[in-house]
């Protein structure tokens, strides 16, 4: 995947007149994969920030792959659009490097399918650009400040805007923390799948005899406990947090632990991970990881 030699292209009076280095990423790179499919997942709030900004949203951008036969390349596009069938117009925000059917400052249409990434600069701070995450996250600790500053942009966990549902790990994760919030013992435990929650307990115990009446045994004490700690102990509370999902590490094509950060009203943040599942019925969520 071939990075051209700004991160994104040109934004006015907050531009900058250094060089970022071109980056070349592999197509197998799993950070900058991940980091794609994290954009498109939440390409919704891009654009309905696009459609009524705020005052704080000083930038718009979002990247695209440029195909034209003989190289490809991802290029930011400035100025963005979309019309009612969801295509996408912007102009060429930087001279392009490998590819040779367009030029900067060239408005163009693309098919949403194509989109890798977007961004917004809101008071200086990075909303989005998954890709520049992913970028910066490689680099060796000592070169993140430089990094920083070239690209003049304040970059912490952000905050990421997946659909509360079950289409995608991180989705399930806020369902279940929805159900918290409204304090619904039944909507919480559908989110959970308690049986896959005892398949992966028991291997973590090298339980041999985990034959499906022990993994169903197994499974019903996970769910009653489950039910007794809201019962006994409350539950937790995510209203007015901001939450953030840096990682996704798959297991297997069915299993991945994913790391969230929770971002508090007065700056502090927590850390955990849990372990998910796709079933049937979409993703669902199993324990915490210890």
């Amino acid at each position: 995947m071939g990075l051209f030699s700004r991160l994104f292209g040109k934004r006015s009076e907050l531009a900058s007149n250094e060089q970022l280095p071109v980056v070349h990423v592999p197509d197998s790179d799993e950070r900058m994969n991940w980091a794609i499919e994290k954009a498109r997942a939440t390409m919704h709030h891009f654009q309905d920030s696009l459609s009524e900004p705020t005052p704080a949203q000083q930038y718009f951008s979002v990247k695209v792959l440029i195909d034209d036969g003989t190289s490809r390349e991802h290029i930011w596009l400035t100025t963005p659009s979309f019309d009612d069938e969801g295509n996408l117009y912007g102009e060429v925000g930087n001279k392009p490097v490998y590819v040779s059917s367009v030029s900067i400052n060239q408005r163009i249409g693309i098919d949403p399918q194509f989109i890798t990434d977007w961004m917004i600069i809101e008071n200086g701070r990075l909303i989005g650009g998954y890709t520049i995450r992913a970028i910066r996250e490689g680099l060796p600790d000592h070169e993140v400040a430089d990094f920083d500053r070239q690209v003049g942009l304040f970059i912490d966990e952000g905050v990421d805007y997946f659909t509360h549902d079950f289409s995608t790990p991180e989705g399930a994760i806020l369902c279940l923390e929805d159900a918290y919030d409204e304090q619904d013992i039944e909507k919480a435990v559908s989110c959970k799948n308690f049986y896959e929650e005892a398949k992966l307990l028991l291997r973590k115990m090298n339980d041999r005899f985990n034959s499906p009446e022990i993994v169903e045994a197994t499974a019903e004490v996970l769910r009653l406990s489950f039910i007794k700690n809201l019962e006994e102990k409350g539950f937790p509370v995510f209203h007015n947090l901001l939450r953030a999902f840096p990682a996704r590490t798959k297991i297997t094509d069915n299993l991945y632990l994913i790391t969230e950060f929770c971002i508090f009203p007065d700056g502090e943040k927590s850390r955990q991970q849990l372990y998910t599942f796709r079933d049937e019925d979409g993703w669902k969520v199993l324990n915490v990881a210890e």
